[in-house]
């Protein structure tokens, strides 16, 4: 038998310099030693002569050449239930309290006394890697909360600009006055209802027009504000407007895009209807028209939800339209329904924030203008003069500013969530941020996933 280097029986001798016989045996040792030390040229008289040579249970000795290379040490795991016994990790053995996972006293392993994996990194307002609903919102929070100066002084800024414009055409402007009482009119004729509904629609549209436009300046320097808060990295409103600005133009086209994608969609499921009812069938196109609608609905909100996270691929990929688009459906694809919950979660909660605080200023810009709650069911804005506009004005500015960060936040932290789950970015970002030695050592790494 072969000496096995890294195996040694217990009171064994040493067999360094020995030769094997032709049997492959090693030689006995000339002068062998027993545990005590003392000099025995011969074995004990009551010992039988046939002994097996000792060189088979010799203890290890240095690797020679052409010999194959030791077996590895037990490696860690979670030990037998007394040393050297079986069960370990893997198949292998060990004792309580060797390194492992997380073994009694050990110091290797996921956290070390039976604890879980250890935290990610979080440089900035999230831990890098795959978030949960939770903590995309309380990233979004987070970013408004630590970087307020430069998160609510975007939002003010242009929630005021876009609010006095409002204000100003209101007033100035789009007096609806003589609209609202066409339509309140009972002897109003079709023509004049159809005059009062085209202004009504024209004051309407330019309003949200306006407001649209207020509501892309501010997702574009969110999303760099945001962006930059999952690294740790504050940011100035004039940094964020200067790596902002060279894709406000493409946001402007995706923003106006998307719309009339959606709109189209509808028409044509509707367009069956409509040519339906021209024709002459007057209740079965208007059901069918309907129907039609509804279902090309419910296809127009899945096109939305699909090309939803295109501002932010936009903004800070430095994508074109189309490939930002392109961008979105690759990432939303398997996640459609978490992507979707996410987005309406966020939607319901900036609009209960929104309503607390527009509805007390609109209540209040009523009681300041004299008119009442029944003066705007009755009057409409156009009729209830300066105060009211100015007051609820002001509630439309503290609404906006509040939620402008919810609402940018979460698409950008949604969008780096899927890259994460999907295309490992927690590398990049733990590059970026300045984390060492992240990729060997953290966990939450989940490429394909």
């Amino acid at each position: 038998m072969k000496d096995t280097p890294g195996w040694a029986s217990p009171g064994s001798a040493s067999s360094d310099g020995q030769e094997p016989d032709a049997s492959g045996a090693a030689q006995p040792p000339e002068q062998p030693s027993d545990q005590s030390g003392a000099d025995q040229s011969q074995p004990p008289s009551n010992w039988s002569k046939e002994q097996p040579p000792p060189g088979q249970w010799t203890a290890p000795h240095p690797q020679g050449p052409g010999q194959a290379p030791p077996p590895p040490p037990p490696g860690p795991g979670w030990g037998g239930r007394h040393p050297g016994g079986p069960g370990g990790h893997g198949g292998q053995s060990g004792a309580w309290g060797g390194p492992g996972y997380g073994g009694p006293g050990g110091p290797a392993g996921w956290g070390g006394n039976w604890g879980g994996p250890p935290p990610a990194a979080k440089p900035g307002v999230i831990p890098l890697r795959p978030l949960g609903v939770g903590e995309i919102l309380d990233g979004a929070v987070s970013t408004m909360r630590m970087y307020w100066r430069t998160v609510l002084g975007i939002s003010l800024a242009v929630a005021v600009f876009t609010q006095i414009l409002v204000i100003l055409l209101q007033g100035l402007v789009l007096d609806d006055s003589a609209g609202t009482d066409t339509l309140n009119d009972p002897s109003a004729t079709v023509s004049e209802l159809s005059r009062a509904m085209g202004e009504a629609l024209l004051n309407s549209g330019v309003v949200l027009l306006i407001t649209l436009l207020g509501t892309i300046v501010a997702t574009a320097l969110l999303t760099t504000v945001t962006s930059r808060a999952v690294l740790g990295k504050s940011v100035t409103t004039a940094e964020a407007w200067r790596d902002a600005r060279p894709q406000l133009l493409k946001l402007f086209g995706l923003t106006f895009l998307l719309p009339l994608i959606g709109l189209a969609i509808i028409a044509v499921g509707a367009l069956p209807g409509v040519l339906v009812v021209l024709a002459g069938a007057t209740d079965a196109g208007a059901s069918l028209a309907v129907l039609g609608g509804l279902a090309a609905a419910v296809c127009a909100l899945w096109v939305m939800i699909r090309f939803s996270l295109a501002s932010p691929a936009l903004m800070l990929e430095r994508q074109s339209i189309r490939k930002s688009m392109s961008r979105s459906a690759k990432l939303v694809r398997g996640s459609w329904w978490r992507v979707f919950g996410i987005q309406l979660l966020a939607t319901i909660i900036a609009n209960i924030v929104a309503s607390i605080v527009v509805i007390p200023f609109a209540f209040l810009a009523a009681a300041l203008s004299g008119d009442g709650i029944s003066g705007i069911l009755t009057s409409g804005t156009g009729g209830l003069g300066w105060t009211f506009l100015i007051v609820s004005g002001v509630g439309s500015v503290i609404g906006a500013m509040l939620t402008f960060p919810i609402t940018a936040g979460v698409t950008v932290l949604l969008y780096i969530d899927q890259r994460i789950r999907r295309e490992a970015l927690d590398l990049d970002l733990a590059r970026a941020a300045g984390v060492q030695d992240y990729g060997s050592t953290a966990p939450g790494t989940t490429a394909g996933s």
